[in-house]
């Protein structure tokens, strides 16, 4: 077991089938096969225990599990009275143990510590005893580690993790920042070194550069920190207090999720910034390049030049902007300023999903932001270097799609290329200084003077709590004063003692806003991760500050923090003067959340009206109104280039000076280039409730159907890696269920252009001789059919 939480190779550098993976002892490396070998035995040690008989996951569970008899027994972990005279090793099979057998420790029944575990669902069972195999994978690194910080964190996950099966809840993370830590993140701060330096080339030299990017990235997701004791060591005069803060968030974050998978785990290219990347930079690079030349002769030819000759140039004009004082690649407000546009606004780069070798060849099409999110370390076995040939069954493998394939591809009817769409992008200046039309709601610009002042950092916004176990911090505890005089001014009708509690409360936090160096505004709430939701308790803007657009995106703030830690729900009590403004923030009085899980959690206000608001983990909402604009002038720029190709004067029709009395709509010259086709031939049903019954009618015959079985839920990234880079549009049966429930099917055209997105992704994702192909033909065919027998088209 290494220091970094897992075992790592440790042996000589070798470049092989990884790529480079230098590993010298204390010097930090990149996690060699090692690392994805011991993720792929606790996976499968996982899968083992997951598949047993009910009783021996009892007997597993047993043993992390308090002892619900009666009596107020604290046991809190069930003690064989006979244990074997050696501890059995983890990977052998215990011998069976009776339910009825005693605790050594308080003399109960091992039934007596399971009873709370009766009535649990297989999923939750199979998710706690992930979590007992991470707490005995940790049990073992605390035991074997020798480093004292390293051995503290360990310990630390240890009890968090055994605390999560004592309360049957989800793992989380306790920490007075969460990620990410650092902005611009290393990954934005790569992609504007390559616009600031290299916007200017043409495409396929941009490409290479993109393609070295990524590798460079990527080493850094894989690379093994040096602990804060081999840092001191070889950097006496270094930031120790700042890089062993940073070494603890990329052990908890980054490190040891990859083979406690029950841990939230995030790409350290994504949650740091500019001070990690100068504690590793120099390092990294010197065994980089030397390692490469040492095993040049092992390089494929066609990457030897890329490796050897261009990629000690880019680390080289890289390393000058990491520590340059001046470089504007480090500023927030980079990409509003660069010009030029020859790259495109969103992210150019990103880094690889699993450990890919230093010269493996990436396509240049930007990676869809949900791919490069926490994977599990336990899905990342499978070689990256695979021929790119496609066998019967099998999905196409991520490195398929070709540089200029994408013209290529068969397109849904309507889509737009994106080449084109880039085009335009590049013409678009920034966003904040489009101009507001009538066609934008003005709800969905409120927050836009907001935005700007915290991009030029006149507003702050920190989460913030009370802690009876930390020494206090007095800046916080002036913040949480100033939270409870706003919320007391604004709120006239709580009792100061009732706000003053709630905010000093160490189980609430609050969302504050400072500006210049006060608190303006705020929101207070109280998450519960193992009900699902959290609960806003206070929400104010001081009188003087308001209509400022404040309000919007502290809510907007406070959203993106709740899908960082995966709890999508919120509940409040609003009294009438704040329904409208919950309304305007996307709440509603039809409360998702089951009863069960909020009754007897949250405190219930007379005279006021229970909201709750579901998020959507795909909305970047604090940027929502910019991408609404940016679409909205995308279009607006298509229109043009589209008016502009179609500008041609017909002569008149003379056929009415000759008699003729009626002539085709189609037959008018031009009226087809201006996108005009003949209204479908069709019923198309007017009263909403005949159309919804029609539609689920049909719905439920596709889904009966036999071939319809690959497409009845979202494609899992696991199962088919690079999916979401190929397709831009993911459709499936259960979304669109999930559409129908929502009375989002307003026409027949809506629902048959989501279905036939399904097959039409299908056909471009898998190869024309793999089953699944063969199903979405047979099950087009079925649907149509379908459709004609309920008249929506015409037989």
């Amino acid at each position: 077991i290494s220091r970094a939480g897992g075992p790592v190779g440790q042996g000589s550098p070798a470049i092989g089938a990884a790529g480079l993976v230098p590993a010298a002892p204390g010097a930090g490396g990149t996690e060699g096969s090692g690392a994805a070998g011991g993720s792929a035995r606790i996976a499968v040690k996982k899968a083992q225990l997951r598949s047993s008989p009910r009783p021996k996951k009892l007997e597993k569970l047993g043993v992390y599990s308090s002892c619900k008899a009666e009596g107020a027994c604290k046991c809190n972990g069930w003690k064989s009275q006979n244990p074997p005279p050696t501890p059995p090793r983890t990977d052998q099979q215990s011998n069976a143990v009776n339910l009825q057998e005693p605790c050594r420790s308080c003399s109960h029944t091992l039934g007596d510590h399971v009873t709370h575990l009766e009535n649990v669902s297989e999923e939750e069972m199979n998710r706690l005893l992930g979590i007992v195999l991470d707490v005995e994978y940790l049990y073992t690194c605390v035991h074997k580690e020798e480093d004292a910080d390293t051995k503290q964190v360990y310990f630390s996950l240890f009890k968090l993790l055994r605390k999560s099966i004592l309360q049957m809840g989800k793992p989380m993370l306790e920490a007075s920042e969460s990620p990410p830590f650092e902005k611009p993140s290393i990954e934005q701060g790569v992609n504007n070194f390559v616009q600031y330096k290299f916007s200017h080339l043409p495409s396929k030299e941009r490409q290479t550069i993109m393609e070295l990017a990524k590798m460079f990235l990527n080493q850094i997701n894989y690379w093994q920190l040096e602990t804060p004791s081999q840092r001191r060591q070889r950097v006496p005069n270094d930031d120790a207090v700042g890089y062993k803060s940073n070494y603890t968030r990329w052990l908890c974050y980054c490190n040891v999720p990859q083979f406690c998978d029950s841990l939230p785990r995030y790409e350290t290219t994504q949650i740091f910034g500019r001070t990690l990347l100068r504690s590793v930079f120099t390092v990294m690079r010197k065994q980089l390049l030397e390692q490469a030349r040492q095993e040049k002769d092992k390089l494929p030819p066609e990457k030897r030049t890329l490796i050897l000759t261009h990629f000690p140039k880019f680390l080289s004009m890289l390393e000058e902007e990491v520590y340059s004082h001046s470089s504007p690649i480090w500023s927030q407000d980079f990409l509003a300023a660069a010009s030029g546009g020859q790259i495109p606004m969103h992210t150019v780069i990103s880094a690889p999903p699993v450990p890919r070798p230093l010269y493996y060849s990436t396509s240049p099409v930007s990676l869809d932001p949900s791919i490069c999110g926490s994977v599990s370390p336990a899905r990342k076995t499978a070689s990256v270097l695979e021929p790119n040939t496609n066998t019967v069954g099998e999905k196409r493998k991520p490195s398929d799609p070709l540089p200029h394939e994408e013209n290529k591809r068969p397109r849904v009817v309507g889509d737009i290329p994106m080449d084109l769409i880039n085009e335009v992008m590049a013409t678009i200046t920034d966003p904040a200084a489009i101009p507001e039309t009538s066609l934008l709601s003005a709800h969905s610009a409120r927050d836009e003077a907001a935005r700007l002042e915290e991009r030029r950092g006149v507003i702050e916004f920190h989460v913030i709590g009370n802690s009876l176990n930390q020494k206090p911090n007095k800046r916080i505890l002036m913040w949480l004063v100033g939270l409870q005089n706003v919320f007391s001014h604004q709120l006239p009708r709580m009792p100061k003692e009732y706000i003053t509690r709630l905010v000093f409360d160490p189980k609430h936090k609050t969302l504050s806003l400072i500006k210049d160096g006060r608190v303006i505004g705020g929101i207070c709430f109280r998450m519960f991760p193992s009900q699902g939701f959290t609960e806003i308790v206070f929400c104010a803007v001081t009188s003087n500050e308001q209509v400022k657009g404040y309000g919007t995106h502290l809510m907007n703030h406070l959203k993106e923090y709740h899908i960082k830690h995966e709890i999508l729900n919120f509940l409040t009590y609003a009294d009438e003067y704040a329904i409208g403004y919950f309304k305007k923030q996307g709440f509603s009085k039809d409360i998702k959340v089951p009863k069960a899980k909020y009754v007897g959690y949250i405190k219930d206000y007379e005279g006021a009206t229970l909201m709750g608001c579901e998020l959507n983990p795909s909305i970047p909402y604090t940027e929502f109104s910019v991408i609404i604009k940016k679409q909205k002038e995308i279009i607006k720029k298509l229109i043009e280039r589209k008016q502009a190709q179609i500008r041609k004067v017909y002569p008149g029709l003379s056929c009415f000076k000759e008699g003729v009395r009626q002539i085709p709509i189609e037959s008018i010259p031009g009226i087809r280039e201006t996108g005009w086709k003949p209204a479908g031939k069709g019923k198309e049903l007017k009263d909403p409730d005949q159309l919804y019954s029609t539609l689920k009618t049909i719905l439920q015959h596709v889904k009966s159907h036999q071939n319809a079985w690959p497409f009845m839920e979202p494609v899992k990234k696991t199962e088919a890696p690079g999916y979401y880079q190929v397709i831009r549009f993911p459709m499936d049966l259960k979304t669109m269920s999930e559409r129908l429930k929502s009375r989002y099917y307003t026409t027949r055209k809506l629902f048959m252009a989501d279905m036939q997105r399904i097959f039409t992704n299908c056909r471009e994702y898998n190869p024309p001789e793999s089953e699944y192909y063969k199903c979405a033909n047979l099950l087009e065919k079925f649907f149509y059919t379908k459709i004609k027998e309920a008249g929506l088209i015409e037989k």
